[in-house]
């Protein structure tokens, strides 16, 4: 290639680096894929900001920014400032997706304030009525009792459907449950969500995006309880109660438990994925028709960073953790060093304050108890969520770092057939 051609080709690749809305990219993000990989629409959604509706990369780079990571085949990404909303790259952030699993977080967020943690539930059988075929299950049991302790450590650690679904026979039902969701995300102005099934199993029509599931995780992480749950990494889960058979105690009952161990790779680790440093949580994810979906928090230097991925298509092992932690990497290195291409907004009724300005033509107030349900401990807009991570949930990390070294088969070995979370 003449030397005039090819400099004039890497004077153009970087413009692109750094041009505030790039061209349509393909779904799986390679340039040049397949014609026949999902493409996203031209425009999308504009809430959180115009460039946030475009299809394809967006980044606003300063001098001296680090460029993006190369290997990012996720068909929709976004990395997030939790505490100030803004979002400092993005790819496809309005593209609506099946969630699978990350939709527990809005579930959480929706029902978790309305259980005190040490009420107690005994399970009937019709509790766990439509639990999708394949399921991801904690192991609940008919006619045993959880608190409701147990039942979100089920939900948050192993993705239980079952623990979803017990939790949603107390709400009053799933057609309840489902519709207190999508008012709940209708309310924090997550406007590409359309809930189908509580659990985020695939389910027709069920879609989020990047960007709403990261509305999930900020609002979320402002409850004390929510940050616990995904910060867990080990727990002890209830199991079934048995009649002893031999020795002086024979005939009575006794109900011991079992080790359970949070799914979130990039919190717990294991073979060929290390725990990040920093992490705080949120969720996984994985069904067939959504792929592997996740959302995590992680904080460095006081920056609290929200990275979401959706459906990578490279193959490699563990590729939505690997994605999810090399833009982790880049926005601790990046922070400062860009301008933000949007915002993820504050709830409708939340005061501003500064974090986040809300959807234009946006407004009206929840009641009370709306509010509640995604006010933070002290604020609903996303203010206070760096600090709350960095005093509460980092000091569980570190006081707990030996749990989070154990290792359990992965979902799919020893000859399981990997659920559907």
């Amino acid at each position: 290639m003449p030397a005039v051609k090819k400099t004039a080709l890497l004077v153009a690749s970087a413009a692109l680096l750094t041009m505030s809305t790039a061209a349509p990219a393909l779904a799986d993000g390679k340039p040049g894929g397949d014609d026949d990989q999902p493409k996203p629409p031209a425009k999308m959604s504009t809430v959180g900001g115009a460039q946030l509706g475009e299809a394809g990369t967006q980044v606003k780079l300063k001098p001296g920014a680090p460029v993006l990571p190369k290997d990012l085949t996720g068909r929709s990404w976004i990395v997030s400032d939790a505490e100030s909303g803004e979002v400092l790259a993005s790819h496809n952030a309005h593209w609506r997706l099946p969630p699978a699993s990350t939709l527990k977080m809005l579930f959480a967020d929706t029902v978790l304030p309305k259980f005190p943690k040490s009420q107690k539930h005994k399970v009937a059988l019709s509790d766990m009525a439509g639990i999708g075929a394949g399921s991801s299950m904690v192991g609940i049991k008919e006619n045993e009792t959880y608190t409701v302790h147990d039942l979100w450590l089920g939900v948050f650690l192993k993705s239980g459907n079952d623990a979803v679904h017990v939790l949603s026979a107390m709400n009053d039902g799933v057609p309840k449950t489902v519709k207190d969701m999508q008012k709940h995300a209708d309310e924090l102005q997550a406007l590409d969500t359309h809930v189908v099934s509580p659990d985020g199993y695939d389910a027709k029509g069920q879609v989020s995006s990047a960007y709403d599931l990261s509305l999930f995780a900020r609002s979320g992480l402002q409850k004390k309880d929510f940050r616990e749950y995904c910060s867990t990494a080990t727990a002890k889960f209830p199991g079934e109660t048995k009649k002893i058979k031999k020795g002086k105690d024979k005939g009575e009952t006794k109900r011991e438990s079992f080790e359970i161990q949070n799914t979130n790779r990039l919190l717990t680790g294991a073979p060929g994925i290390s725990a990040y440093k920093g992490i705080a949580g949120v969720k996984n994810g994985y069904t067939t028709n959504a792929g592997n979906t996740f959302t995590g928090v992680a904080e460095r230097n006081g920056k609290v960073l929200l990275v979401t991925v959706m459906n990578p298509s490279s193959g490699e092992t563990h590729a939505v953790y690997k994605e999810t932690t090399r833009l982790f990497d880049w926005g601790f290195k990046a922070a400062g060093k860009v301008d933000p291409v949007g915002e993820l907004v504050a709830p409708k009724g939340a005061a501003t304050g500064g974090a986040g300005k809300g959807a234009p033509g946006s407004g009206g107030g929840g009641t009370d108890t709306e509010n509640a349900a995604h006010a933070s401990d002290g604020g609903g807009g996303g203010v206070g969520t760096a600090v709350a991570i960095t005093a509460g949930v980092l000091v569980v990390l570190a006081g707990g770092v030996f749990v989070i070294r154990r290792r359990m088969p992965l979902p799919g070995q020893s000859g399981r057939r990997t659920p559907q979370d």
